[in-house]
């Protein structure tokens, strides 16, 4: 009897040491990535948490003190995302300021294409690349003190003063403003003219758009919170699984 009650307790031990390495494993992605599962074994569908904070990294790695995102890290999390079958949504929680305008766009068309429902709800700041990452998903939150910024391509580093150089900027431009036309309510040439608005800010170009403005000029489908933005989640995941 005494065998049996230490074998029972190696079993219990050994389940809870699984469910401590599993929860281990998700501190350190939240720690590590800003990623977590959400929902995980209620029946409900499990929900992926994916974070876009601070800068966009690019191709060169930034300070030691920057709040990234790494597009390395996000590229191919979102592949696992999109061939797993345990993962029925993802919800992007987005504040950022922006970043490597060719990452940034290969995580928005990337996001874009999954088949999974996919909602955004930007929580802080939305500003530059970041516009596009938050009109990607299906359907799309901001809370009302949130804001978003759209301004002129920038480039850093050396230019070279040619009329090639301003065919190039457009083309960026040009990605970009379309990428956001394609998956929003907003014009193209509506964009660029927020883009280009000289009136909203003192030492730049471009617009800020603060909660319900995002929604009003169509960037943004709806104000709201965590709540409504895991609610529509939700609803699109059981709607896609009746078929």
């Amino acid at each position: 009897m005494e065998l049996q009650d230490q074998s029972e307790g190696k079993v219990k031990n050994g389940k809870d040491s699984s469910a401590s390495g599993q929860n281990a494993k998700s501190d350190e992605r939240i720690e590590e990535y800003g990623q977590v599962l959400l929902d995980e074994g209620k029946g409900r569908g499990d929900i992926y948490l994916l974070s876009i904070i601070g800068e966009i990294e690019g191709h060169e790695n930034l300070n030691s003190g920057s709040k990234t995102t790494k597009y390395e890290h996000v590229l191919p999390k979102l592949a696992q995302i999109e061939d797993s079958r345990e993962i029925d949504g993802v919800l992007l929680l987005i504040n950022t300021q922006g970043g490597d305008v060719s990452c940034g766009l290969a995580l928005a068309e990337m996001v874009a294409s999954l088949s999974k429902p996919t909602v955004s709800l930007v929580i802080g700041d939305s500003h530059s690349i970041g516009v596009p990452l938050a009109v990607s998903a299906d359907d799309s939150f901001i809370v009302p003190s949130a804001s978003m910024l759209i301004h002129p391509v920038r480039m850093t580093g050396m230019t070279i003063g040619a009329p090639q150089t301003y065919h190039y900027f457009q083309r960026i431009q040009d990605r970009i403003t379309g990428f956001v036309a394609d998956h929003s309510d907003v014009p193209q040439d509506k964009i660029e003219e927020l883009m280009m608005n000289t009136k909203d800010m003192t030492k730049d170009l471009g617009t800020l758009l603060v909660g319900e403005d995002a929604v009003r000029i169509g960037l943004i489908r709806q104000v709201g919170g965590i709540d409504r933005a895991l609610r529509r989640l939700r609803e699109m995941i059981k709607r896609r699984k009746k078929g």
